[in-house]
């Protein structure tokens, strides 16, 4: 079963449906299809045939009802014959009840695969898993506020499901399908096993040998394997770069250790780091001064909060970094991690749209604005010490760094002795763990 039907019909579009940018992101590169990413929640519109369009409904942070209505009036604009995917975080965060609830309302079933074994993130007996462990007993869930779910079922509170398990799963297509559609028909909702990309494979291909009406609900592991299903695949369409090389900015919105390490790789090899202070960015009414200019060929803006970020004033800190961030006087390409950080900044920006070009590494997303310039997106949780360097050198590959200025009084950091920045240094691997995403 694919995505282009055999017999010369039109290829299917797709619609997919995000709560944070990073995961819409993370979705429209996985699908390899000619795509667009919108900043919604926004009304939905015909992709047309045999390309996708991605909307960051921006949920992750709003209550549930509210989501829930954001969920249905972007489902009631999908034309007929659309393939309809819902993308969820492969840790089980956000919405996932209200949204799952508004999401299936409406349609002739719904199957739910919700692993990324890419990141290490797999499902056995309807409880995921992370690098082995049973999500509950990992700190996966620490800048929470409350547990993280024992089940994908406790997880969807309400909605009836069933686990498919992985003998099922790897049984030849005819039996999944029939399972499949079992499940369906008795009003309950599949929730599959999944330990590697083959796994998603054959439930995407029985998935959609269910009919239109049947809606998939998973990670961006899902969504590759809808990609993988269409032969011949285009992946994006190429989007012009603007003449001349505009300095990157790096925005890392989190204060976990595992960015402190990723900002260490970057300044070492000659990036300039400034850190504002949580409270600064929670307090500012305006944007906070940046001591960094035009010549710096790259700049890392981050949170400094060794004192902690107190309860409650995340979001305040998001506004006060992406003002600040928007009242950078001299246009920059931009790496943005953490959803609700990207989408912040963008939003100040002014930036309604975004057209995939790549992916770098895992979850890093290479997107281009309408003027042209580059914006890379990657969740807060992905990446090790390496990401921010591999996508510099990406972004950068002939550019070597200009040595920063240094601050009058004292530093907040100060930079790490320079290593010239070039291409012919392999750029280090890179292996998504998750480390938490604080903003």
């Amino acid at each position: 079963m694919s995505l282009t039907p055999s017999g010369g019909r039109t290829p299917r579009q797709v619609l997919a449906l995000a709560d944070d940018l990073s995961g819409a992101a993370e979705t429209a590169a996985a699908l390899c299809l000619p795509a667009r990413i919108v900043l919604g929640p926004a009304a939905t519109r015909s992709p047309g045939a045999g390309r996708a369009l991605v909307v960051d409904l921006d949920t992750r942070q709003r209550d549930a009802d509210d989501a829930a209505r954001i969920v249905r009036e972007a489902v009631r604009g999908a034309g007929p014959g659309t393939v309809l995917l819902k993308k969820t975080d492969s840790l089980l965060r956000g919405n996932l009840a209200a949204e799952t609830a508004a999401y299936a309302e409406g349609a002739a079933g719904l199957v739910i695969a919700p692993a990324l074994p890419a990141a290490g993130r797999t499902v056995h007996d309807g409880i995921v898993h992370l690098r082995g462990q049973p999500l509950h007993d990992t700190d996966a869930w620490r800048a929470e506020t409350r547990p993280a779910p024992r089940s994908v079922a406790a997880a969807l509170d309400g909605t009836p499901t069933a686990v498919v398990p992985l003998t099922a799963v790897r049984a030849p297509l005819p039996e999944l399908t029939g399972r499949l559609r079992a499940l369906v028909e008795a009003g309950l909702t599949p929730v599959c096993d999944t330990e590697s990309d083959g796994d998603l494979d054959a439930i995407a291909a029985a998935a959609l040998g269910l009919g239109p009406g049947v809606r998939l609900m998973g990670t961006g592991g899902l969504a590759a394997a809808l990609g993988r299903l269409r032969p011949g695949t285009d992946g994006p369409s190429p989007v012009p770069a603007p003449g001349g090389v505009l300095p990157l900015l790096v925005v890392v919105g989190t204060a976990e250790p595992g960015a402190a390490a990723q900002i260490a790789q970057l300044t070492a090899a000659g990036a300039r780091h400034v850190a504002l202070p949580a409270e600064l960015l929670a307090g500012a009414a305006g944007p906070v001064p940046l001591t960094t200019g035009p010549d710096d060929a790259v700049t890392v803006v981050s949170v400094e909060g060794s004192r902690g970020i107190r309860p409650g004033s995340a979001r305040q800190v998001v506004a006060g970094l992406a003002r600040t961030v928007a009242a950078v006087p001299y246009p920059a390409d931009l790496v943005l991690t953490g959803g609700e950080t990207a989408r912040r900044v963008l939003d100040a920006l002014g930036v309604t749209e975004l057209l995939p070009v790549g992916e770098i590494h895992h979850g890093a997303v290479h997107s281009r604005t309408a003027d042209g310039r580059s914006v890379v997106t990657r969740p807060g949780s992905y990446g090790d010490s390496g990401s921010l360097l591999r996508i510099a050198r990406a972004l950068r590959p002939y550019q070597p760094l200009v040595p920063p200025l240094i601050p009058a009084g004292p530093p907040a950091q100060v930079p790490a002795p320079r290593a010239e920045f070039t291409a012919p240094h392999p750029p280090p691997p890179v292996s998504p763990v998750p480390q938490g995403e604080a903003l």
